[in-house]
């Protein structure tokens, strides 16, 4: 089964963002049980010259990638599609007509303008080029909502063909509605209950970013099934400021003999 396929059956499943551009621990976050990974090409440490070795590495585990793209040019997502990704997350995008132009670029025509071609990874160099004819049903759009344009028009972006999850960017909403960082402002509350209504609505995931695990436990309970965890990066960091922490010393010492 695909990881749309996953998706829209409204099965939850839990990733992380991938953006120290590093092969090994794209790899590591493969082997460490995550249900899929997202390459991040807007913030993330590395480009799309590393992003085969990254979807190679964590396909070996069987693990499919998405790619956040830096924009919603059609060039953007073709790129990373044609390079293997099994998704597309879109950021910073405004309303519904902004989505439909976006989510246009994951398929192929007559639904979408994706460019066609059959030499590239996705079609295994020309050796497969039957994927094409399935691409449009197994690729996974992915839109976040992050703006306050894309907040007051989520119920029609729901709607749109190619759309697959609302996904919440919640630094950059919660600056949106003027509580930046503050995950337990009311207003965000009524933010997540809005986004979480219109997937449910149209029969389609709601996905956030949690900072923790925990965090994410809070989220699954308000309705979200498409839950990213932290990153890679802060994984790292997190575990390394555990380890560098002070190391008591024993209080009694015992002399030298």
């Amino acid at each position: 089964m695909s990881l749309r396929a996953r998706v829209r059956s409204g099965e939850p499943s839990v990733g992380t963002f991938v953006n120290l551009g590093s092969v090994l621990a794209a790899e590591t976050c493969a082997l460490a049980g995550f249900d899929w990974l997202v390459v991040d090409l807007e913030h993330g440490g590395g480009g799309e010259e590393a992003l085969v070795g990254q979807v190679l590495a964590a396909g070996i585990h069987q693990v499919p990638v998405i790619v956040r793209v830096e924009s919603a040019e059609r060039i953007r997502s073709g790129r990373v599609l044609d390079l293997g990704a099994a998704g597309v997350m879109f950021p910073r995008l405004g309303g519904a007509q902004d989505v439909a132009g976006a989510v246009r670029h994951v398929r192929y025509p007559p639904d979408g303008d994706r460019g066609v071609a059959t030499y590239n990874r996705a079609c295994g160099f020309g050796m497969r080029p039957e994927a094409i004819e399935t691409a449009n049903d197994r690729i996974l759009g992915v839109v976040q909502i992050e703006t306050l344009e894309a907040l007051a028009e989520v119920g029609a972006i729901a709607e749109i063909p190619g759309v697959d999850v609302l996904f919440v960017g919640p630094v950059d909403l919660t600056h949106a509605l003027g509580v930046p960082g503050r995950l337990d402002a009311p207003e965000f509350q009524v933010a997540l209950g809005s986004v979480v209504q219109a997937a449910r609505s149209a029969g389609i995931a709601a996905g956030i970013l949690a900072p923790t695990r925990e965090r994410a436990q809070d989220f699954a309970e308000a309705g979200f099934t498409f839950l990213g965890v932290a990153s890679d990066s802060a994984l790292l960091a997190t575990a390394a400021r555990a380890a560098a922490s002070p190391i008591s010393a024993a209080s009694e010492v015992v002399p030298a003999r």
